[in-house]
């Protein structure tokens, strides 16, 4: 349309004799001069924090973070297994994580650079953003925690590398490797100048703060120092400075532990957890959650993530949105890898009307070490990090009770319960005890309907001949809920864009981080004190064990 008008001006032009023609300007693209105005600088300074979102944005979130440690094996449906194996295809540089970690960040070090040049030179009173110095070197410090943070990330996965200080405007195949020493320096000279500008606090959530910079001063403080034969310009005061900068995070006021572990996910524990309210037996009604929003129990809804993602013990976060404009197009898709196989091999357990457990990539279980990690009769922090119980969400229908087992003569709570589904809909469907290898108890106890009548799986069992036997597998175990999303950036139930923050840095961690550097300067008194103190504010066993052991929803949950 735009086209055939100016066509049709410059023909009725020609015809009066005009001799002027109209000059169209294309201003559709822009280009650096935009950085040169106060619109295009603060959107400049916006845009460098888009790529911390990474970690969370697709595969990427477990393969590089999760795989090869101790932590996570395999599930069974999975992809760049060789990143949990070290097959030869891992150390193929063209590798598609490694290239997309690679070129996120210097796409992010790149914006920085860029906003490190064009802010100094800019230079109007009138700007609403940049008007006074302080206000300039605060964007500038902003930039430098976020390039510190970026080439953190690329040292530790790749070693030396080039460094790159200046903004790039053309195309340049010149970048020389620079020492895994020399970009430490920079990391940490940036922490530094950002920890000495940043604002303590922000009303802007996501921006970077002075806490976030000296949390991770602390932290890359403690991995270079901690080196042992590796050159990475470690300094024998490297230790003093991780507790120097973790003690002023944790003592600065602005951040404090959550009282109840919970409150770090909330949004992803059934409706009343632990005290979970199920229909009595050989009653119909909904479970404890919604389900694809039509349940008629309330909605886990996006305010439950606001609540959480407001918490005074996160520290520094990437920003996601339920506001499809503001969202990346991939969302934050950790939810996706953490859940086991509820919607196969489990009777009542359906997919497609269930929002709150997910859509099951089932790509990594936890190993017996993590769940060893735990003191299960004495941390609740393990049962509110794994999901133990799932409840029945196939409706109340004829053919979806006919799809569950019946209650038979021999284990029918009463004869009113003879031929009827042995757990209705909205009841526990499928329960995981979580025993160890010293366990007693025998399939024939497992196989006893009237004290299991739904899906029962224990991590450890003994078989008729008295052999140890594993209970779960690579497709039913103890599914990580802290990265769940029953919100979601649509109600489809098979939407993988999630809208939750991916937290980058928490106090939590920060303690840890200051334990840590006492104990290798080998004041063990201050880190213990330390990880009491820090136990102090939250005890280990926030909430009752009982009550989380008891009543019907975690019925049966041996501690042991």
């Amino acid at each position: 349309m735009k086209t055939y008008f100016l066509l049709m001006l410059c023909v009725v032009s020609v015809l009066c004799g005009c001799k002027q023609f109209v000059e169209e300007k294309l201003t559709s693209t822009l280009t650096y001069d935009y950085y040169k105005t106060d619109q295009g600088l603060e959107d400049l300074v916006k845009s460098a924090y888009q790529n911390t979102r990474y970690k969370y944005e697709n595969e990427q979130a477990y393969a590089l973070w999760n795989f090869g440690t101790d932590e996570f094996r395999l599930g069974d449906q999975f992809n760049y297994s060789f990143y949990n194996t070290y097959d030869p295809s891992f150390l193929n540089p063209a590798q598609g994580l490694l290239d997309g970690l690679w070129t996120n960040n210097y796409y992010g070090i790149n914006r920085c650079n860029l906003g490190i040049q064009y802010i100094p030179l800019y230079n109007n009173p009138a700007s609403r953003t940049l008007a006074t110095e302080q206000a300039k070197t605060q964007r500038i410090a902003e930039l430098r925690f976020l390039r510190a943070y970026y080439y953190f990330q690329m040292v530790q996965q790749f070693g030396g590398i080039p460094l790159v200080t200046q903004g790039s405007t053309t195309a340049n195949s010149d970048f020389p490797k620079s020492s895994v020493a020399d970009v430490y320096k920079l990391i940490i000279s940036d922490l530094r100048f950002a920890a000495e500008n940043l604002a303590p606090l922000t009303s802007d959530l996501g921006r970077a703060t002075r806490g976030a910079a000296q949390h991770f001063l602390a932290k890359a403080y403690l991995t270079r120092g901690s080196a042992v034969t590796e050159q990475r310009g470690q300094l024998p005061t490297d230790m003093d400075s991780a507790a120097y900068y973790a003690d002023l995070v944790i003592n600065s006021g602005n951040y404090i532990l959550e009282p109840d572990y919970m409150n770090l996910w909330r949004g992803v524990y059934p409706k009343g957890y632990p005290n979970v309210v199920t229909p009595p037996v050989g009653v119909n009604g909904d479970p404890p959650y919604n389900t694809n929003y039509a349940s008629g129990v309330n909605a886990v809804d996006y305010a439950e993530f606001t609540i959480q993602q407001a918490s005074k013990e996160i520290i520094f976060a990437a920003q996601f949105s339920n506001i499809s404009s503001l969202n990346s197009s991939s969302g934050n898709r950790a939810h996706l890898f953490y859940v086991m196989q509820y919607d196969g091999g489990i009777a009542g357990l359906v997919r497609n009307v269930d929002n709150f457990n997910m859509r099951p990539y089932r790509r990594l279980r936890p190993t017996d070490y993590t769940i060893d990690l735990y003191d299960r009769k004495n941390d609740s922090r393990f049962y509110k990090s794994f999901r133990t119980v799932y409840y029945r969400n196939n409706g109340s229908s004829t053919a979806a009770d006919n799809a569950i087992p019946k209650f038979t003569a021999t284990d029918a709570p009463t004869p009113a319960l003879v031929g009827k589904p042995r757990y209705g809909n909205g009841d526990t469907a499928a329960l995981f005890i979580v025993n160890d290898k010293n366990t007693t108890l025998t399939a024939a106890e497992l196989a006893n309907t009237r004290r299991f009548r739904f899906n029962t799986y224990a991590r450890y069992y003994r078989n008729a001949g008295g052999t140890l036997v594993e209970g779960t597998g690579n497709n039913k175990y103890l599914s990580l809920v802290k990265h769940l999303d029953p919100v979601r950036q649509t109600p489809n139930y098979n939407e993988e864009r999630g809208v939750r923050n991916g937290t980058l840095a928490r106090l939590g961690e920060t303690y840890l981080i200051a334990a840590e550097a006492y104990g290798r300067k080998g004041d063990y008194a201050k880190a213990l004190f330390i990880l009491m103190k820090c136990v102090s504010v939250r005890p280990i066993a926030t909430g009752s064990l009982r009550t989380l052991r008891s009543g019907r929803c975690m019925a049966a949950h041996p501690a042991t």
